[in-house]
Parts: structure tokens; sequence; C-alpha cells
């Protein structure tokens, strides 16, 4: 019997990485051996050390180490993670914001300043509802020694001004002081690279910016038919180059472990939830899958992200889809 090839393989866990993560869905003539890791971490980890031959990787930083001529990683389309990040918005309720407008001059909060679900949200922010980075006052919680930027060499794009936040402080707690007035995002779960803890339901000062969430993440979907992808697998270019078959054996095994988390009731209808597009035409909408993978559905979301990434000065140029995807995936 040939041996396996045998592969280490970093993930977050959710529905859809579960099945590999635990061993129900293997991918054809490969051993995967997993750690399940913060994808705050796995990406700093990818990105400053290479710490594994496969794993999640963060879409805006992929997309700004390519820009670099970093090429150690190649991407398949395997989205696991998608997220309607804007709707995440948390604001002072003592500070005038009620509306995404009223951002502009304010001192906002951001775990990094280069990570996906933030480039998707200013993205928004600014086609959407005409706030720009330059707008807002930023302060960033991680350091440029535990961050992806540390590892990809961020500086600040012209023009956007970005505070670091001390390492004696936190987003969450400058939001209790009242020293920030909103956050972009925010990150409590453990791992090596966040620091904020708070849990913001508890404090009377901060609410959502979007008071209906789900309402503003249906209407967005259904302007736009984007649903963010926040994270892509990766794997080694030195290890597809010498055994290229491994691209669409690991892809077949996450579509694989998609389907079977499809099984279960949340797994069905949590995408087309999120989404809203369970109405009226419940039998088309239903044929329509808003967490496909491959090239071909997820293409119109992927160039809308590169997009953001060169509008916001992340990347300096344009960087093409097919200088990060295997070749043999570009197809599917």
């Amino acid at each position: 019997m040939r041996q396996k090839l045998e592969l280490s393989i970093a993930l977050h866990d959710n529905a859809r990485t579960l099945p590999i993560i635990e061993g129900r869905v293997e991918a054809e003539g490969i051993n995967l051996v997993p750690t399940v890791i913060h994808g705050s971490e796995i990406f700093w980890r990818q990105l400053k050390y290479g710490d594994f031959d496969i794993s999640d990787m963060s879409m805006s930083s992929l997309l700004i180490a390519t820009s670099q001529g970093d090429d150690r990683w190649v991407a398949i389309p395997a989205f696991a993670m998608r997220s309607f990040f804007h709707t995440g918005i948390m604001v002072r309720t003592d500070r005038g914001i009620e509306a995404p407008a009223d951002l502009k001059g304010k001192r906002i909060g951001v775990p990094e300043y280069q990570q996906t679900s933030a480039l998707w949200s200013r993205g928004i922010l600014q086609h959407e509802f005409g706030v720009t980075p330059r707008d807002i006052e930023w302060f960033m919680e991680r350091t440029p020694e535990i961050s992806h930027g540390g590892a990809t060499g961020f500086e600040p794009p012209e023009g956007v001004k970005i505070n670091q936040i001390p390492g004696s402080t936190n987003i969450g707690e400058m939001l209790a002081k009242g020293e920030l007035d909103g956050t972009l995002l925010y990150l409590r779960s453990p791992n090596l690279v966040d620091r904020s803890r708070i849990d913001l339901s508890t404090l009377g000062t901060v609410k959502r910016l979007f008071k209906d969430p789900d309402a503003e993440k249906r209407r967005y979907y259904v302007k736009t038919g984007i649903f963010p992808i926040n994270h892509t697998l990766v794997v080694r270019r030195s290890l597809l180059e010498r055994y290229p078959w491994i691209a669409l054996n690991i892809y077949s095994a996450f579509v694989a472990a998609k389907a079977e988390a499809a099984t279960t009731a949340q797994g069905v209808l949590t995408p087309y939830l999120e989404t809203g597009v369970i109405g009226a035409q419940v039998k088309k909408q239903l044929s329509e899958d808003p967490m496909s993978y491959g090239m071909k559905a997820a293409r119109p979301v992927l160039e809308a992200i590169t997009q953001y990434s060169y509008e916001q000065g992340l990347t300096k140029r344009h960087v093409k889809l097919e200088e990060i995807f295997a070749p043999s995936t570009l197809e599917i």
C-alpha cells in the first residue's frame, strides 16, 4: 500500500472544518495532522515562522504578502469563514453615533488595521456609506512584535492616522474608560495575539452601530451579492511544486467536510439566514449556496477584496487572483 504524505495543518474550528479536524473526512493520499488555534495566532505564526504545511490564512495578509513578493504560500479556494463584519461595529452610547456617517472624526479601535475583517468593514463603510479610512482616527491594539503586520512590514497607508495602543491597555479597557468612541471589530478570545478580554455586552455604555444587524446583513447581500470571505486555505508552494496533485485532493476534502456540515440543521440554515436569501422564492434561492467553495462561484467576492485592498493602500498594486490560487483550482 502506498504510504500517505503526512502534512501538518492549522485550522480555526467551526462546523465546516471539524470533520477534517476530527478525522471523519480525509484527503486522498494525505495524512493531515491537525492543530486547532485561533485564526489570529495561525496567521501570525504562518507569516512570521511558516509553522505549518497547510493552514487557514487571512485573505488580506495573503494579498499583502503576495504583493510584496512573498510567494511561500499558494491558496486553495475553500472558504470556511465568512461574515458581514461591518455589522459588528461597536460604539459608545454617549458619543452621538447613530449612523455610519457619525463615525467621521471619531477615535475607533481596531485589533489590527490590515486584518481581513477590518479591510471588509472599511470597504463597506466607504462604498455603502461614504465613510473613508481617512475620515477616522484609528487606534490599533496589536503590536509590531506579535501581529500579521509585524510579519509583513505594515506601515500606515498615506493619509491614514493610526495610533498604537500601548501594551499596558487594550481596546476593551479603552472603550470602558471612554478613551475610544468605538471599535471596528472586537476580539476577546484567548490567543497569543489579541489582548482584550472585557465582555462588552456587560457595559451599558457600549452598543452596536447597526441597531438591527440581521437586517443590515440582508440589505447588503441582496444589493451586492457579496458574502465577505475572511479566510482561505494555503499550502506551502515548495510542497505543491513537488506534489502538484495535493491541491485538488485537499480541496475535495474540504468540499466533503462542508457537505457533512450541511447535514445538520445549523449547517444547512445558517448561511441562508445570515444572507437573508430565504424569502418568497425559496426554491430558487436554496439552489444558490452563499458559502460556495471554488473560484468560479467566489470570484466576485475575491475581486471585491482585492479592489478594497488596493484602494485602501494595503497593497501597492492590484494583485491578480491567478497569482494567489493554485493553477489547478482556477477553473473549479
